[in-house]
């Protein structure tokens, strides 16, 4: 089986004007990105996922639009959908919706809304899922679940990819690790998050733990494997030994991981080019937009190979 080809994503917040946000977005699609994504929070310097996706969307005809990823607690699944199928009919397709349980204790405490258990989230993002792709569905949906209950519902329009946009799951901990094989088109490989939402856990940092999330895709999977385009967010490139953190992220274990790019131009290419080879991860998102000057030539060099 020929290998997939190289992917780049690029995590993007904000701009100082809609002329700028433009020219952000063109200048990766010039440089052959593949998608631009958004995050979602409440807190810090960034805009809200919707409205910049369709901004960026306007001001390119190639680059896909997507989110790293919507908080599953910021809203309900049938608002979700509705948004997202809008997006990508405007956009003609260029949709990738990535979403999370959300976890970052310190924004719901910011926001009112309530921090549940790790499991009680990990459950509403399950029946999510569910609702979404049925809202995406042909005719009346309906669904009852601990969290959603949904009656007749028919929405319209109906999302222009068949049988909806690409769903990106991103985590590190085995459950979710086994939602994305069943349910994702992509897998972004994350280190799983503390229970409390205080931080990453630092104890599952590094390479071991890293392939073992790939292992748990795969038994998870089944025959669904070859489908499933593997990934995660490089947090650090160019320069020496990563010693420091991107925000909430412990990079200190990472330098086996592609995570972590250190080196010249070719030795970053030859890195992701061995994680391809052994692994299959093809989906690499830069996290850092300060990063992105040192990580152009590598985008330049491996983009659609």
């Amino acid at each position: 089986m020929a290998a997939r080809p190289f992917h780049f994503g690029a995590v993007v917040r904000l701009a100082s004007s809609g002329k700028e946000w433009a020219e952000k977005a063109r200048r990766l699609e010039d440089a052959g990105f593949d998608v631009l994504l958004v995050p979602d929070h409440f807190t810090g310097p960034r805009f809200a996922p919707v409205a910049a996706m369709m901004a960026a969307a306007n001001a390119t005809t190639r680059l896909r639009i997507g989110t790293m990823v919507f908080s599953n607690d910021y809203r309900h699944p049938v608002v979700l959908a509705k948004e997202a199928a809008t997006l990508d009919v405007l956009s003609e397709g260029r949709l990738e919706l990535g979403i999370g349980t959300g976890w970052m204790r310190k924004e719901y405490d910011a926001t009112g809304i309530q921090f549940d258990p790790p499991k009680e989230r990990f459950n509403r993002l399950k029946e999510s899922l569910k609702v979404m792709k049925g809202c995406w569905s042909e005719g009346a949906f309906s669904f009852q679940g601990e969290h959603y209950t949904i009656t007749d519902l028919v929405q319209d329009p109906k999302p222009v990819q068949k049988p909806y946009p690409r769903i990106l799951l991103g985590g590190g901990g085995p459950g979710m690790l086994r939602l994305a094989a069943r349910e994702a088109d992509v897998v972004n490989l994350a280190q799983r998050v503390l229970p409390d939402g205080s931080a990453p856990d630092p104890a599952d940092g590094g390479l071991e733990n890293f392939l073992r999330k790939i292992d748990i895709i795969r038994d998870a999977a089944g025959d669904r494997f070859e489908r499933i385009e593997l990934g995660t967010s490089i947090q650090k490139v160019g320069g020496k030994r990563a010693v420091a953190s991107w925000s909430e992220v412990d990079l200190t274990r990472a330098d086996d991981t592609p995570q972590v790019l250190i080196g010249d131009t070719s030795q970053m290419v030859d890195k992701l080019q061995q994680w391809r080879t052994e692994t299959g991860l093809t989906y690499f998102v830069l996290h850092n937009e300060t990063d992105l000057d040192d990580f152009l030539p590598v985008v330049t060099e491996l983009a659609g190979r």
